[in-house]
């Protein structure tokens, strides 16, 4: 008899049995259901196994996939302030959009025993799941629903929605630039929110006016170029980011298209730097910092309660009309 025929006589996972036997968090009705089968079964637990998670270290250990983001930065601001004020420490792992770096972090905070991890995930493959039930400190995922772990997100399909519709009030020719659907909630969710806006408003569209691109200035700027060689009509466009949508305003000053009036524009982020460029972007407005604070409270509970709890939190956000909309 091991820990994984333990987990599964109990229906609960590795992790938590490891934590039950180190009187770690564990709920009380899966401390019962673990309870029942060591005794049913008579097992022992070696004192390799005993140690497997016995020390407070009062470090967090935060995945990022890129530190230069704005919504990143803000979110790790949000989560510093959190954990700072409950003693907790931080450390950083910018795995610059690898997700084979975001597993070898995964690894490396295990092995380095910090109290929990808070990820923010990209692209949560099969193998991300696998190795994150293995990881045996909770983990709070943010930036993606994942039905697994307590989570915090935002909607990005119903700000897409929102965000595309605007465009449809004084627009019919709407082209899109995008990230690839790896990417569930930048790419997919706001995707889907975008078509079904099209759907709704009776505008079939173009497959030939989307792209699918590496969310930077460069990529708007290029996918820019191939839709208005091959579409002049358009007079609208979807990004799905600001990076995205000053490229392509770059891409247009060059050209002596003008926005609004001749295409307008219409992003997510809010960030400086769309702000900045002259028409402003238009966008929508996302709570980052508040919600690394909420993924912060929610590990803090988790410690704090010793309860294996799986909370998701589905954030706002406003979309902010400036110069680019007609």
């Amino acid at each position: 008899m091991n820990i994984n025929e333990i987990a599964e006589l109990a229906g609960v996972s590795r992790a938590t049995v490891s934590r039950y036997l180190n009187d770690g968090y564990v709920s009380e009705e899966k401390r019962a259901a673990i309870r029942k089968v060591i005794e049913d079964t008579g097992y022992r637990p070696s004192q390799q196994a005993r140690n497997l998670r016995s020390k407070v270290t009062k470090l967090v250990g935060v995945i990022i996939p890129e530190i230069e983001s704005g919504s990143v930065s803000q979110m790790v601001s949000g989560i510093s302030e959190v954990l700072s004020v409950k003693g907790y420490q931080l450390l950083l792992a910018d795995t610059r959009n690898n997700t084979r770096a975001e597993l070898k972090y995964l690894r490396i905070f295990e092995k380095n025993q910090v109290d929990g991890i808070i990820f923010m995930g990209t692209m949560l493959s099969r193998e991300h799941l696998y190795l994150m039930e293995e990881v045996e400190v909770p983990i709070v995922v943010t930036a993606q629903e994942i039905r697994q772990y307590s989570c915090v997100f935002q909607d990005d399909y119903h700000a897409a929605y929102d965000a595309a519709k605007m465009l449809t009030k004084k627009g019919r020719h709407i082209a899109y630039i995008g990230e690839p659907a790896k990417d569930k909630a930048a790419g997919k969710a706001r995707k889907s929110g975008f078509l079904d806006a099209m759907a709704d408003a009776g505008i079939r569209m173009d497959r030939s006016c989307m792209y699918e691109t590496e969310l930077c200035m460069q990529g708007g700027y290029e996918k820019a170029a191939k839709i208005w060689k091959t579409h002049p009509e358009v007079d609208s466009l979807f990004c799905a980011t600001d990076s995205l949508a000053v490229g392509a305003l770059r891409y247009f000053h060059e050209h002596d298209i003008q926005v609004p009036q001749q295409v307008q524009i219409v992003a997510f982020g809010d960030t400086e730097i769309g702000s900045a460029v002259s028409p402003a972007i238009s966008s929508v407005h996302f709570y980052h910092k508040t919600m690394g604070q909420e993924a912060a409270r929610m590990l803090v509970e988790i410690l704090e309660s010793g309860d294996d709890l799986k909370k998701h939190l589905k954030m706002g956000y406003q979309i902010v009309k400036k110069e680019s909309l007609r």
